[in-house]
């Protein structure tokens, strides 16, 4: 699995236990809360310990270093502000397609294993975020190069662009739900796709 992980100095610190740890990475946010990356728990740990970082969501498991027990941070908020010269847009990718639309089908709400033009590019359809759409091999083969209102079918969603933040979580198959509030993927964040940090 692709790991992405912050580009940091290195830090110090030791840490033990065993416990089954259920999510894979802890959220990074800028001092502002913009979504920087995803680490390992265990980097996470470390940033928190080091104060270079403030634990902002926690799950419930602990984890113990030799003199201290943490709550595992799911989401941290570096101490000071990183500048972030470029934020790139999330590639319009099959995986990144299947991901958005949760590897469901827009036409049948099947298991996507395919993606589709919704316009068919022979018909004048461009490979862009809101002509793309996830499919299962039996609706993208009767479907073909037809248009939807030529076989009175409809989308379940409208397909959109995500937000750049989104690019943060790419390959991170497991993904905390506490996430998604800064990432721009629910009502919580504006329209730019940026979270207005909690009162």
């Amino acid at each position: 699995m692709y790991l992405r992980t912050c580009a940091t100095g290195p830090l110090s610190g030791s840490l033990t236990g065993s416990e089954v740890i259920r999510v894979a990475g802890a959220l990074v946010l800028n001092a502002t809360y913009e979504p920087l990356c995803v680490v390992t728990l265990r980097r996470a740990v470390v940033l928190v310990l080091a104060e270079k970082a403030f634990v902002v969501e926690a799950g419930s498991d602990v984890m113990h270093s030799a003199r201290v027990a943490i709550p595992v941070p799911t989401v941290v908020r570096l101490a000071h502000y990183v500048r972030v010269p470029y934020r790139r847009e999330v590639p319009l990718t099959r995986r990144a397609v299947l991901d958005r639309d949760g590897y469901a089908c827009v036409y049948c709400g099947t298991r996507a294993d395919t993606i589709d033009h919704v316009r068919p590019r022979s018909r004048g359809g461009q490979h862009v975020w809101t002509n793309v759409v996830a499919a299962c091999a039996r609706c993208n083969h009767r479907k073909g190069d037809r248009l939807l209102g030529e076989l009175g079918w409809h989308l379940r969603v409208a397909p959109t662009q995500p937000p750049a933040t989104v690019a943060v979580v790419m390959g991170w198959a497991k993904r905390d739900p506490a996430w998604e509030r800064y990432l721009g993927l629910t009502p919580g964040a504006d329209a730019a796709g940026e979270y207005a940090a909690p009162a």
